[in-house]
């Protein structure tokens, strides 16, 4: 059973597989959790990170220091509810300013018992995970609160990323429409790995009737719709899991239907084309990081969440069962892929999120150009 700390100072420890500990105060529900200890530097989208099932079974460390100064509204959720495993911050806001809120950040995390922890050394427990690499992680509070040896062996019995099933845990269970916006131009069919509201809205923007799908659909429930193209979206677990939605995606291909993928889907199309998918050592998380459009040279500042990325040559054409691919997007960090596309069907993806909610919008620009890709099979 987890309780609100709201006005309370209850004693809490964060507790890394690899016996690193750090205590603290209670931070929303009292209790218990476990899961992978991430980070993102972000400094505002707070709300959105909290409610993006890609973090499905992930405990979130915040590195910007102050965390909850706009409170929690009604409008900016990307879900239906909270998917983090835990939350850590190193100094919550005492009172929220902003017009548009309701409740403060730790009523909502009390209140969809979440478990999380404040009052801790962030940047430390950061640059631990930058030099170790994530891993699991336990957050204890009130009287789950044990000896050290004991809270340790919980945390190490936990189930780790690596080879985690998700996807379906965080779908929609029943297909849903979002209409176009206007005039209506095209369908698409968005296949729902962990799909985040803001993503068919972007769409409807430009006249696009969305059908988003479960992760269970079949290809029959794909072309059910008429679509005019297919899209597959972000979501949390181990690419290297996800058979079906990988042969899903080979059946779109092999019909020619223009195709987009982000996050999830970028891993996806990777597997469909015969590329293998790795663990990151930490991921990319947060809102300001740095990808290249190697078709156009321009930089983009881009919205993450990924653990695991595509294997794929950075320096030559690759041929697939579907023709010719490229790696069109890359991190200027540590040279990870963030992007694929083919040459001879209309068919790409990129690794981030390009509807950013919470910002940046520099790469709004590839719904258009999954418009364009419609068009042209149209024409």
């Amino acid at each position: 059973m987890t309780t609100s700390t709201r006005g309370t100072q209850v004693p809490a420890v964060l507790v890394l597989e690899d016996g690193r500990t750090f205590r603290g105060r209670a931070y929303g529900a009292v209790g218990e959790t476990f899961g992978e200890a991430v980070f993102s530097t972000g400094m505002t989208g707070y709300q959105e990170t909290l409610t993006d099932p890609s973090y499905h079974r992930q405990v979130v460390v915040m590195t910007a220091p102050h965390v909850g100064n706009t409170g929690v509204n009604d409008e900016d959720p990307e879900s239906k509810r909270i998917w983090v495993s835990g939350y850590v911050v190193r100094d919550p806001a005492r009172t929220p300013s902003n017009w548009r809120s309701r409740r403060t950040l730790d009523e909502e995390l009390a209140g969809q018992d979440v478990v999380g922890i404040s009052g801790i050394d962030t940047r430390a427990l950061t640059r631990h995970l930058r030099e170790r690499g994530a891993m699991r992680v336990g957050i204890f509070s009130g009287a789950a609160v044990t000896d050290e040896a004991a809270m340790l062996s919980r945390v190490q019995e936990a189930p780790e990323m690596k080879g985690a099933d998700l996807s379906a845990e965080v779908a929609t269970k029943e297909a849903y429409v979002v209409p176009a916006i206007g005039t209506r131009k095209f369908t698409v069919a968005a296949v729902d790995l962990g799909i985040k509201g803001m993503t068919p809205h972007r769409m409807a923007e430009r006249g696009i009737e969305v059908h988003v799908l479960p992760a269970t659909a079949t290809l029959e429930e794909i072309y059910a719709v008429a679509p005019d193209g297919v899209f597959f979206s972000n979501g949390p677990g181990d690419p290297s899991t996800a058979d079906h939605p990988v042969a899903l995606m080979r059946g779109v291909l092999e019909r020619g239907t223009p195709l987009f993928g982000i996050c999830f889907g970028n891993q996806i199309l990777g597997r469909a084309l015969g590329f293998g998918t790795y663990k990151l050592k930490y991921g990319h998380r947060g809102i300001n990081q740095p990808v290249q459009d190697r078709s156009t040279g321009k930089v983009e500042v881009t919205a993450h969440n990924h653990g695991f990325a595509v294997d794929a040559p950075l320096d030559k054409v690759s041929d697939t069962a579907y023709g010719r691919a490229e790696v069109s997007h890359v991190c200027l960090n540590d040279q990870v892929v963030e992007g694929l596309q083919l040459l001879d069907r209309p068919a790409f993806s990129v690794q981030y999120h390009p509807e950013a909610a919470a910002g940046p919008h520099d790469a709004a620009y590839l719904f258009d150009r999954f418009v364009s890709l419609m068009e042209g099979q149209r024409a």
